[in-house]
């Protein structure tokens, strides 16, 4: 074939149709009717003499030559973004947009207020911030659809030659307690004290979850027998559920800085052990660095890496010399 048989319009509408399961509702989601994405589908199967679709369900399924194209198509898109972000870079942070992604908890907490910061030196940018799991935000930098993130989790293994991972902070995992339980009038509690706690945590396939169960053997805590009365999907839940006096809970400091300030959770120390989980930054050295990531990068993220925000902090951030940019044109270490 000399000539390219489908065009980005072609690849974008594919790519509607498989997020959102129906010609239909992927011709709403791009503000087109459906005859028109119906037809596009039909030239883009005629041009490639393959088909794309299975059309004998009540959802619009991929076959084996449509998702061979999806795959390369969403590569295609992303690089295309790439190239504008790129272009807009041009305008010196006098517009373009910055794409952030972060799990959940850095993602609720922190980044707000870093976004926050960055929009008042430069409110001309846009920015997006992107909440997912730790292995679904590095793939989303591996592939160029974010342009950094912090995350609290592991990289998986399959990207971590591909992305940078800096060390960004130590953050704290606090035993919390409702105001009323008897513990909470105790300054110190002993690591046998956790065996007689009835705990609230996350999913026990979260990332926090596991995190909190590898810190604890390693102070010789076994897990196994903490006392779980309730799994919940969600920080706010957990806060709110030992806030009624339901359990008890490891969380973020950054998380319960109002409820600490407010006097209606108690943050407990437990005697010689502290559960802290390092928060990373991750790049793609390997993609283009626009001057609004460099500019979050040097600007906004040390300005949270003090003493107030994370009591426990990596040094491994602050002594870098090098900038985002800097990381980028030398690669992968």
């Amino acid at each position: 074939m000399s000539d390219i048989p489908f065009t980005l319009d072609q690849l974008r509408i594919l790519k509607a149709i498989s997020a959102e399961g129906s010609f239909k509702r992927a011709a709403d989601s791009l503000y087109v009717s459906q005859p028109a994405v119906s037809l596009q589908v039909q030239n883009l199967e005629k041009q490639l003499d393959v088909p794309l679709f299975d059309r004998g369900g009540r959802r619009a399924k991929l076959t084996e030559a449509g998702h061979l194209l999806l795959s390369y198509g969403e590569k295609i898109i992303a690089l295309c973004q790439e190239t504008c972000r790129a272009i807009e870079d041009l305008q010196n942070l006098q517009g373009g947009t910055l794409i952030i992604g972060a799990s959940q908890t850095t993602g609720t907490y922190l980044l707000p207020r870093m976004i926050g910061l960055f929009r008042q030196k430069y409110p001309d940018v846009s920015v997006q911030l992107q909440v997912h799991s730790t292995r679904r935000t590095s793939w989303g930098v591996a592939n160029g659809q974010v342009d950094l993130a912090i995350i609290g989790g592991e990289v998986p293994g399959e990207l971590q030659d591909t992305l940078k991972i800096i060390p960004y902070a130590e953050d704290e995992l606090a035993l919390i307690l409702p105001m009323s339980h008897a513990l909470s009038q105790v300054e110190t509690i002993q690591k046998e004290d956790l065996y007689k706690l009835k705990f609230i945590t996350l999913d026990s396939q979260s990332t926090i979850r596991k995190v909190i169960d590898k810190v604890l053997v390693r102070y010789e805590i076994d897990p196994k027998r903490l006392k779980v009365e309730m799994e919940l999907n969600s920080i706010e839940a957990i806060k709110n559920a030992v806030q009624s006096g339901l359990g008890a809970a490891f969380v973020s400091t950054t998380a319960i800085e109002k409820e600490l300030e407010m006097g209606i959770l108690h943050r407990a120390k437990i005697n010689n052990v502290i559960v802290q989980r390092t928060l990373s930054v991750i790049i793609n050295p390997n993609r283009y660095c626009s001057k609004a990531a460099e500019a979050f990068s040097d600007e906004i993220l040390p300005e949270f890496t003090t003493a107030q925000n994370f009591p426990h902090l990596s040094e491994s951030y602050m002594n870098q010399t090098e900038k985002i940019s800097g990381i980028t044109e030398i690669g992968n270490n």
